[in-house]
């Protein structure tokens, strides 16, 4: 969440490492003073990123200052999970207390979440008594739904009011507010009746009531919408918040795009380590090599058996061999060939159905266009390879019609692979993400070498 202390400038470009190096050189000084007056100059995001490139000696130094200041709540936000978990651990609960109340709410959940719960426990009895109920309100919902991100200080009016007295109660109320730039309209007990934005409600006339003058058509979400769609919605429709309702269409909260970004930059980067075949924890450069490696070990334990499978598969191929051995120069070609194309296609698909370009109902249409792109790679792949195999092994004078059409078989083959996997997994409700690992690479390596080797047999007759 961006500071609301305008003298607090983000850092551009190199300036990081300049801070980083500044900090350092004051903290081995132990220029406490100077060290604090920089701090309390600097943006809470920006601290973030250097306390993250500290060693844990710096660390603890450099939090201990930071502790003094007043944007300590706002910079346990932007923490990493993990570094969070390790500084909070020596503060006090009655201290770490104070520090939640002076953040938004959702800030303060995220936190909490974060730390065991015996802790968190510890910190909810020593919150004021208004806090901890809306503490605990949103802790009830599951952190990655709308019900989770969402925060319950927003402008909410009685549609009954006129422009003139929402305008006095904005003046009176909006710094205690987020994301004052729409004003939701409620009727009876609290229910969603409009919107209307701060520009809209100041071109109209003091006199006349927010009933007439509010947008009645809101897009909103409900509190199990899982963030994905939350964040889809916000990207879709260009807005800067959208309002979180319950089953009875009662208004209790609304999700900012500040934290929609963060889901954004979270899912995006969970897939893309799916996608290489490293997990899905996002902080996993902050474990411990031991931890990291134990992260990686599972999805590496496939390619693994992909691999003592292609060993077999060619084995059983060794008199073939023996007679062309040829052949098994092209056996990296043949196998890097089908992964990529298959690869390439897997993350087209993934992304495409997190972005909601892939029509999930329409699945024909988008696997038959991958299958014409592998056709048509593997054609002009295929009467390359051919031709380069024809001058450099003469001996069989078919060689090169064998690896010609095992590219084109197999790339072709890899494609539609690599788009039918993430559409069944999406499909049957999983992770599409899971298909662009080691799993469809291996599985298109064992099928392409017994596809290569089957055709070799055929055409050259061994």
């Amino acid at each position: 969440m961006a500071s609301k202390d305008s003298a607090k400038r983000e850092m551009i470009g190199s300036e990081g490492m300049v801070l980083l190096d500044m900090i350092r050189r004051l903290n081995r000084r132990s220029a406490s003073g100077h060290l604090l007056k920089l701090i309390q100059k600097t943006h809470p995001a920006d601290m973030a990123w250097v306390v993250r490139h500290l060693n844990d000696e710096e660390r603890s130094n450099i939090f201990n200052i930071i502790a003094q200041t007043e944007v300590i709540g706002e910079f346990l936000s932007e923490l990493d999970d993990a570094i969070l978990m390790e500084l909070v651990q020596h503060l006090t609960p009655q201290y770490l207390a104070s520090i939640l109340a002076g953040i938004p709410s959702d800030d303060a959940v995220d936190i909490l979440e974060t730390i065991p719960d015996d802790l968190a426990a510890e910190i909810s009895e020593h919150m004021a008594k208004e806090d901890r109920e809306e503490v605990e309100g949103l802790l009830q919902y599951h952190p990655e739904t709308a019900g989770g991100l969402m925060s319950p200080d927003f402008m909410c009016l009685e549609e009954d009011l006129t422009v003139g007295e929402a305008i006095s109660i904005i003046q009176q109320k909006s710094e205690e507010m987020e994301m004052v730039f729409y004003l939701y309209i409620k009727y009876g007990d609290g229910k969603l009746a409009g919107v209307i934005s701060l520009r809209e409600l100041l071109m109209n006339a003091p006199g006349r009531k927010l009933k007439d003058v509010m947008n009645p058509n809101v897009i909103s979400v409900s509190t199990d919408t899982d963030q994905s769609e939350v964040a889809h919605v916000v990207s879709q429709y260009n807005i800067l918040a959208v309002p979180v309702v319950d089953s009875s269409y009662n208004l209790l909260g609304i999700v900012t795009v500040d934290d929609i970004i963060d889901v954004i930059r979270e899912e995006a980067t969970e897939d893309f380590l799916q996608m290489a075949g490293a997990g899905k924890d996002r902080e996993i450069l902050l474990k411990s090599t031991f931890d990291n490696a134990m992260l990686r070990a599972p999805w590496l334990f496939a390619s693994w058996i992909g691999g003592i499978m292609a060993m077999v598969i060619i084995g059983n191929f060794e008199e073939e061999l023996t007679k062309v051995i040829a052949l098994a120069s092209f056996i990296p070609i043949v196998m890097g060939m089908g992964g990529n194309i298959a690869t390439q296609s897997s993350t087209i698909i993934v992304r495409g159905i997190a972005t909601g370009r892939v029509n999930m109902n329409e699945l024909f249409k988008v696997i038959l266009k991958e299958f014409r792109v592998g056709l048509l790679l593997g054609c002009v792949y295929g009467i390359f390879l051919g031709v380069v195999s024809f001058f450099l092994h003469q001996d069989p004078t078919l060689l090169g019609v064998v690896v010609g059409l095992s590219i084109f078989f197999i790339m072709a083959m890899s494609a539609t692979l690599g788009t039918i996997i993430p559409l069944v997994l999406k499909r049957f409700g999983f992770d599409a993400a899971i298909a662009t690992g080691p799993f469809v690479t291996t599985a298109i390596d064992i099928i392409g070498v017994m596809m290569y080797f089957y055709t070799a047999k055929l055409i050259l007759g061994l």
